[in-house]
């Protein structure tokens, strides 16, 4: 079988990213236990990574350089928030486990969309938080192997995602 649309392939693979600065530098590994499922042709993980890994089977290594303009795009100013520290509160009470420096916390928008956002700082103004990617700003250089490929369910497909294991769950 062979990784295209309508397929869920699951791969192993790691991942360095180039900042022009400081070279590559080692962000992610997903072996092959953790495999990472995908329901290819999808949109769910970056075109280019898709392009890499379109017609291969299972065993297969490959490889992907995505510039930053085709991965999560440039560095966006605009992505940086000020919340107000009300806005954390759980069941009406301050959380302040919540409230670290470095702590990433899922959070929705007006729309329903839902971001992640990394906790910048904390002080009298509110929560400063980025929302952009983390790999916003590099270029990806992913190695991997296919580690499954499966048919993809007819759920899936409608739903636009994997299910089960390693998928993704509806709540």
């Amino acid at each position: 079988m062979k990784a295209e649309k309508n397929k869920v392939v699951s791969v192993a693979y790691e991942l360095h990213v180039d900042d022009g600065e400081n070279g590559k530098q080692f962000k992610e590994k997903v072996n092959k236990e953790q495999a990472f499922p995908f329901l290819f042709g999808a949109g769910n993980t970056l075109p280019a990574l898709e392009e890499a890994i379109l017609g291969k089977s299972v065993g297969d290594t490959f490889e992907a350089y995505i510039d930053y303009e085709n991965a999560y795009g440039d560095y966006d100013e605009s992505k940086l928030a000020i919340i107000p520290k009300a806005n954390f509160k759980e069941n009406g009470k301050k959380n302040k486990d919540m409230l670290k420096i470095g702590q990433v916390i899922s959070m929705q928008d007006d729309e329903g969309n839902h971001l992640r956002g990394e906790i910048l700082k904390v002080d009298y103004k509110g929560v400063h938080m980025d929302f952009n990617s983390p790999l916003a700003g590099y270029d990806l250089y992913f190695t991997g192997e296919i580690v499954e490929i499966r048919e993809a369910e007819a759920e899936e497909i409608e739903h636009g995602h994997v299910h089960g294991p390693g998928g993704h769950h509806h709540h």
